[in-house]
């Protein structure tokens, strides 16, 4: 499997770069991308377009910014698409779900299976537990630029699957009583938190605390290649974790 590595340069480009150097999972280097490339290394380019091979598949961790040029890409080239980057807006979103009409796209807010898993275990809690109030604490560096994380918003996604009334409600200020149809997301920013993600179900009775923390950033490295892996081959759409933690 021939990676194009989008956003070679970067913290989580640099770590699935090692990744595939050592051949992990049968997965190469196609080529990278990086705006910050500087010629050092003949094999990371500035700009998609100046790669003129071929790659199995693309990763992407650069900026959601670079929507549009990955995108349009992707659909050119027909090659699929690991989307690792979040904070697109929803003009950007429009685009990959465009997209997925012509090529296959994964996209994901976090590359970790055990995020998916705490996801599908919060979405069960919710639907058994449907009177509990329900918060989500993210924690996370303090140079991390969104707020709240894609993560969280993701778990929230999952939860209103099961409580179709909820609110999300970011943060807390003033002198107003939780309403019952809230989901509180509340992100933290320090130091060199790599990322934890809790959720809290709470009756009168009992609590439910499922959590999840990343002790390495390998570990979303190790993710995007499973996804990288998963993609190869699979008809245009959109896919998921949901796609990998079902198989």
């Amino acid at each position: 499997m021939k990676v194009l590595m989008n956003g070679a340069l970067g913290k989580m480009g640099a770590q699935i770069w090692t990744l595939l150097e050592s051949g992990k999972n049968g997965a190469e280097i196609a080529c990278g991308v990086d705006i910050n490339a500087d010629g050092s290394d003949p094999r990371i380019v500035r700009n998609l377009s100046d790669f003129d091979r071929k790659a199995d598949v693309i990763v992407d961790f650069s900026h959601h910014a670079c929507t549009k040029d990955l995108m349009d890409y992707a659909v050119r080239t027909k090659t699929p698409c690991v989307v690792a980057t979040t904070g697109q807006t929803v003009q950007e979103l429009e685009m990959i779900d465009e997209a997925a009409k012509s090529v296959a796209i994964f996209r994901s807010a976090n590359m970790s299976i055990g995020i998916a898993v705490l996801a599908d275990f919060a979405k069960r809690a919710a639907a058994l537990m449907p009177d509990a109030d329900i918060e989500i604490i993210e924690k996370h560096h303090n140079q991390k630029l969104d707020a709240p994380s894609g993560t969280a918003l993701m778990l929230a996604g999952e939860i209103k699957e099961a409580k179709t009334d909820a609110v999300f409600v970011c943060g807390r200020y003033g002198h107003q009583k939780r309403t019952e149809k809230e989901i509180g997301i509340h992100a933290l920013r320090m130091g060199g938190v790599i990322g934890e993600h809790e959720v809290i179900l709470a009756t009168p009775t009992e609590t439910i605390t499922l959590k999840h923390e990343a002790h390495t950033r390998a570990l979303f490295a190790d993710g995007a290649l499973v996804a990288a892996g998963f993609l190869v081959g699979k008809p245009a759409g959109i896919y998921t974790m949901k796609d990998i933690i079902k198989k």
